[in-house]
């Protein structure tokens, strides 16, 4: 039986390091998101002082621009919190499947130490036995 634990653990393990993976990966694409953001205002910093150098070109140019911005700021911001969402779904996930292992890991751990208490009572009768049994030849020769 202590095998099978053993083997549920790995399997949990295994489970846990899945979920961190996929974790992970979520997080990755939720900094790349707000990379793009942050990158995004930068353009438009940068556009905008374009825009003030050359101000006969940039109203009939910028006013596109900014629709196109205004549109991609929203699709990120979208994107963003869904990632956000999939990102503390996945943290819950981790977290469950930690609490589950952990289960597993102190049944396991019980298991081995009722084993051990066993085996040294066990070892402990033994030496008793093998105690008395010389107890009763020294007080064999001790009668003669």
């Amino acid at each position: 039986m202590a095998k099978n634990l053993k083997g549920l653990i790995r399997l949990h393990q295994w489970v846990v390091d899945e979920k961190r993976r996929k974790l992970g990966e979520l997080l990755k694409m939720l900094v790349e998101l707000e990379e793009q953001a942050r990158r995004l205002e930068a353009e438009v910093v940068e556009e905008q002082k374009a825009a003030a150098k050359a101000p006969e070109t940039a109203g009939f140019l910028y006013g596109n621009y900014a629709r196109h911005v205004i549109e991609r700021r929203e699709r990120l911001a979208k994107s963003i919190a869904s990632m956000e969402q999939q990102t503390a779904a996945a943290r819950e996930e981790l977290n469950e499947a930690y609490r589950e292992i952990k289960k597993f890991q102190v049944a396991q751990e019980v298991r081995d130490r009722r084993a051990a208490l066993e085996a040294a009572r066990r070892e402990q009768n033994v030496l008793d036995e093998v105690g008395l049994i010389m107890h009763r030849r020294r007080r064999r020769m001790s009668v003669r």
